[in-house]
């Protein structure tokens, strides 16, 4: 059978080096035909002669059919090695080959090619091929993820020995994330001040027990907890716990003096309370990068709240000085109302006398004692 096959094939060589090449060039490709094929050739000749001699011609119609066939065919060649052959080239000598059918396709879903070519040669290059073929990257582009940036995270994380698979990279760029910028802070810790100076604030103000206030800028070290990137809290969350909890910490000291003199027993409090649960990051270390002494506010307070007691005694003496006043006035007129009664008294005194001497009920006495 496989006699046969390559018979055949060395047949239809000959048609077409003979009926459709110039006779020089036809000559040559049945010359090759011959040579190539000669043993299946020959062999199928000795089993069967009848095949030696097939000869027929094509009719003049059926060779213009298949040379537009051969030209369409060869002119689409043309435009795919025009279009993808650098492309392909690329690919190829760097061991992540690509097909032009899959090129093609690309084009036709409205993807680019290059991006994806690229992409795949990075990860052959760095040992992460095999698990990222064409049609895996095509997914993530259609998707709206940014391939490239996936690829150099997560060569970066192979590199650094970081367990991050192409699923969980893809998962994070969509989500809106910077994968690539979460594998650098995982490798290389950033510091975040606390508080956030675009915030408009340079340090945090806090109060001891005995008053005094402290002004204290930190400087956070973290990096990135890639488990929990997806749906952690970010930088903002972490920056208001621990200005939280620096508070807190100060708060809780009896005197200025000590939290002054061991500044990393504020450290140390903080990172005990476990304020990087549920969030991107890690807390790495919380470093107290200056303190200031402020007001007393104690005393201020202290103060303030004299004034506003003896605002009130004040007050309350207006009130009784009002009510003495209100009383005194009221005594007054009672008293006037009582001395006009008396007068309305003494004006009756008279007029009772003349009436009780005219009723005789009253008798006078002179002086030598007779009664007149």
């Amino acid at each position: 059978m496989a006699c046969l096959i390559r018979a055949t094939q060395a047949y239809l060589l000959e048609i077409f080096a003979f009926q459709i090449l110039p006779s020089r060039i036809g000559g040559k490709l049945a010359h090759y035909a011959h040579a190539y094929y000669a043993p299946a050739y020959y062999a199928l000749a000795y089993l069967h002669p009848p095949y030696l001699h097939w000869r027929f011609t094509l009719p003049p119609e059926a060779l213009v059919i298949f040379g537009v066939i051969l030209g369409i065919i060869g002119f689409a060649t043309l435009i795919l090695i025009f279009n993808y052959g650098q492309i392909w080239f690329q690919a190829y000598w760097s061991k992540a080959a690509v097909t032009f059918v899959e090129l093609f396709g690309m084009s036709l879903r409205k993807v680019n090619a290059r991006t994806i070519v690229q992409g795949r040669i990075m990860a052959t290059q760095a040992g992460l091929g095999k698990q990222l073929s064409p049609r895996t990257l095509e997914a993530h582009y259609l998707a709206g993820g940014d391939v490239p940036r996936v690829i150099r995270a997560l060569i970066a994380a192979h590199r650094a020995g970081i367990d991050l698979d192409y699923d969980r990279a893809c998962g994070i760029d969509l989500a809106g994330r910077d994968v690539l910028d979460a594998v650098q802070t995982s490798v290389n810790p950033k510091v975040i001040d606390c508080p956030d100076i675009a915030s408009g604030k340079s340090t945090l103000s806090a109060v001891a027990r005995n008053g005094v206030e402290l002004k204290i800028r930190a400087r956070v070290t973290v990096r990135t907890n890639l488990q929990q990137l997806i749906g952690g809290a970010t930088e903002e969350t972490i920056i208001a716990r621990v200005g939280e909890g620096i508070i807190t910490s100060i708060g809780s000291a009896a005197t200025h003096f000590k939290v002054m003199e061991h500044p990393d027993t504020i450290s140390k409090a903080v990172l005990d309370r476990g304020l990087d649960a549920q969030t991107a990051f890690q807390i790495v270390s919380i470093d107290i990068a200056d303190i200031e002494v402020g007001e007393n506010i104690g005393a201020r307070l202290q103060a303030d709240q004299a004034e506003a007691d003896t605002r009130v005694a004040r007050a309350k003496a207006e009130e009784r000085r009002a009510v003495a006043i209100a009383h005194e006035q009221e005594m007054k007129a009672e008293t006037a109302e009582n001395r006009a009664g008396v007068l309305k008294a003494e004006a009756l005194v008279p007029k009772s006398i003349g009436e009780a001497l005219r009723a005789g009920r009253m008798q006078s006495q002179s002086g030598n004692g007779r009664v007149i």
